[in-house]
């Protein structure tokens, strides 16, 4: 491991990390070289010299073109997270050059948006107005594909989602209960007493398979006695869910508790009182193991923990 880790540290240049990304996104030699400026010749030299280093193969020849293997995939994704770093390095050069503060990019899923992510995101802007934040929602899975590509600092999610979930720092903040919500206009149907029976009568508004929300739908209806909605409308999103709701009586949803209670703040949703069997999921705060991270990342994290400490 130690000859192994001499070898990179004195031999690997940036432009052959470039060039497993290139042939990652091309499936290609002959592409990845072109994107790089290089001949096709060069870039085969350059690829040779890094199999050589790792003394291991990273691609095999499919019908879809060049693909990584396991020793590649492996490659490719620290390729990534180094070139994002640098990026990153570059663009807080420059923004420090310029006087200006820096970048962060935060992943978070639906739910922790009202109560956690917005108030810290208000708090930073107000202490660093110069700080350019990015705010990306989605599923943990996929911010964690994210995370892992250098493309968010942190994530605001549930490390336990990943078949490799001790790869990461994970401090769990609190869990995410689930409302069903229909339309504000609907008084009737948010009265005490309605339960998942009477809800079935109504058209559902479901989410994608991959994420959580539907397979806790899934299981409340199944301890219900009840299958799964019949010709649902389907979306990922919390605003195409409101506004459907808000328009019809005959639509019905369930939405994070947090997103929920925003909504009928405003007057759009009334959440119904049913209660939910199911154990809420815990969400929290989610970083590489050993990575770097930033200032304003550093700052953020904190103050999600000062928020999470009992008072």
């Amino acid at each position: 491991m130690k000859n192994t880790l001499d070898v990179l540290m004195s031999r690997l240049r940036m432009k052959q990390l470039q060039l497993l990304i290139a042939l990652d996104d091309h499936k290609s030699l002959h592409k990845a070289a072109g994107a790089m400026a290089m001949t096709q010749s060069a870039a085969s030299k350059a690829l040779a010299e890094l199999e050589s280093m790792l003394e291991a193969p990273l691609f095999e020849r499919a019908k879809t073109g060049l693909i990584p293997n396991p020793f590649g995939r492996c490659v490719v994704r620290y390729a990534r997270v180094l070139a994002a770093d640098l990026t990153a390095l570059c663009q807080e050069v420059a923004q420090i050059r310029a006087g200006t503060g820096g970048r962060l990019t935060v992943g978070t899923i639906m739910g922790a948006v009202p109560e956690w992510v917005a108030p810290i995101v208000n708090e930073m802007h107000a202490k660093h107005p110069d700080l350019a934040i990015e705010i990306i929602e989605d599923t943990s899975a996929n911010m964690l594909v994210m995370l892992d590509d250098g493309r968010v600092d942190l994530v605001i999610g549930r490390a336990s989602v990943s078949d490799q979930p001790s790869k990461y720092q994970y401090q769990p903040l609190t869990d995410e209960p689930l409302s069903v919500v229909v339309g504000h206009d609907h008084a009737h149907l948010a009265a005490k007493g309605i339960g998942f029976a009477e809800l079935a009568k109504l058209r559902w508004i479901t989410y994608p398979t991959y994420m959580p929300m539907s397979a806790l739908l899934e299981r409340e209806l199944d301890l219900a006695g009840l299958p799964m909605p019949a010709n649902p409308i389907s979306t990922a999103s919390p605003l195409v869910t409101a506004t459907l709701l808000q328009q019809s009586a005959e639509l019905v949803s369930i939405l994070p508790t947090s997103v929920a209670k925003l909504f009928e703040a405003h007057g759009m949703l009334r959440i119904v009182p049913v209660p939910m069997k199911s154990k809420s999921q815990t969400y929290g705060i989610v970083t590489r193991k050993g990575g770097a991270l930033s200032p304003a990342a550093r700052q953020f994290v904190q103050m999600m923990r000062d928020k999470g400490r009992p008072h």
